[in-house]
């Protein structure tokens, strides 16, 4: 049964069309965690959407043959999808042809094809401007969110798949929720900085 706009099953972005596309569309939910660095969250998660309506796919495989040049204007001509538009217009392209190669252009089939969480971790690492935190981030998002729940996923994923808790996007679910994410993350990023300074 397709999704009606009014009830999207991610609601990150804080705007109707850009949560309807996140929920619709596996490739734009992997771009929206690859803009979430350096960048407002729910502007980050806005990103997909943007390029959906500017470039008129969110297919993998004509996103990664794009011109380079002609798709860093589009990623960069405001409202840009990322502070830094350009560059981040090259990683959208690199994680497409990734996708492309390695999993014939289905996003999904990274998390639906996963034999464990431990699987799905290594794949999400794999992929360009992913790191180890932020394959947690994106495995917990597909768990507490998606469903997608392998086996022992919370102690596997750690810390972000926590219950009730409120460290990531992962936790977004509406405006309150996003402004706790916000407030830990800037109690985190305090204490780190008293921390070095000690």
């Amino acid at each position: 049964m397709p999704r009606t706009p009014a009830s999207p099953s991610i609601r990150i972005a804080q705007d109707a069309h850009a949560d309807e596309v996140l929920s619709s569309d596996p490739f734009a939910l992997l771009v929206g965690m690859l803009l979430d660095q350096q960048y407002p969250m729910e502007h980050a998660f806005r990103g997909p959407a943007k390029i959906l309506d500017r470039f008129g796919t969110l297919d993998p495989a004509a996103i990664a043959a794009a011109d380079p040049e002609a798709f860093a204007d589009l990623a960069s001509t405001p409202p840009a999808i990322h502070r830094y538009g350009r560059s981040m217009g090259g990683r959208v392209q690199q994680l497409a042809a990734t996708v492309v190669g390695t999993y014939g252009g289905d996003a999904a089939a990274i998390w639906t094809t996963a034999s464990s969480t431990a699987d799905l971790l290594a794949r999400l690492k794999a992929l360009p401007g992913y790191g180890d935190q932020k394959a947690r981030i994106f495995a917990a998002l597909l768990g507490k969110r998606l469903g997608v729940q392998p086996s022992g996923w919370r102690e596997a994923i750690g810390p972000y798949a926590e219950e009730g808790s409120y460290r990531s996007v992962a936790d977004v679910v509406d405006a309150e929720s996003l402004a706790k994410v916000r407030d830990f993350k800037k109690s985190a990023k305090a204490a780190a900085k008293a921390a070095a300074a000690s």
